[in-house]
């Protein structure tokens, strides 16, 4: 994969994040006033964790989605939530960060290893950016579960 290829996967994987936020958040609203704001929340997450899934496989990776990907696909957000949790923990306690700016921080730092983890679930034989000669000899690995 040229590094052209990889930073279109990582605009593109930005991308969905924000459309993927803005649904949560508009689920939420929609479903707030007909439940309790936790079950709406939680409701919202599952929704866009579905819709994240669906638009990480088709437009962000370009690969087809399969069940063994989508029962996998939710680690990433569990590692997302655990990085943040940490890093803002970290930038508020540790280094003194004011606490309205220290989740943009965490939330920033998450991204490339969300991502490294999403792609290496949704893209088959997915690996670090390795030169050819690294990839050479290497048997390629298929996922048709």
């Amino acid at each position: 994969m040229t590094r052209r290829e990889q930073l279109g996967q990582v605009f593109r994987f930005a991308l969905v994040g924000g459309v993927n936020t803005g649904t949560f958040f508009g689920i939420y609203l929609l479903l707030h006033p007909w439940m309790p704001y936790f079950a709406a929340y939680s409701l919202a997450f599952v929704l866009a964790m579905i819709g994240s899934f669906f638009m990480n496989t088709y437009f962000t990776y370009r690969t087809r989605p399969t069940w063994k990907k989508f029962l996998l696909f939710p680690l990433t957000n569990v590692t997302n939530y655990v990085i943040q949790s940490a890093g803002l923990y970290a930038l508020v306690t540790w280094a003194g960060m004011d606490t309205r700016i220290a989740p943009l921080v965490a939330a920033i730092v998450a991204i490339p290893f969300t991502f490294l983890l999403s792609r290496r679930i949704l893209v088959p034989g997915a690996r670090r950016a390795a030169g050819p000669e690294e990839r050479q000899g290497q048997a390629r690995t298929s996922s048709t579960v």
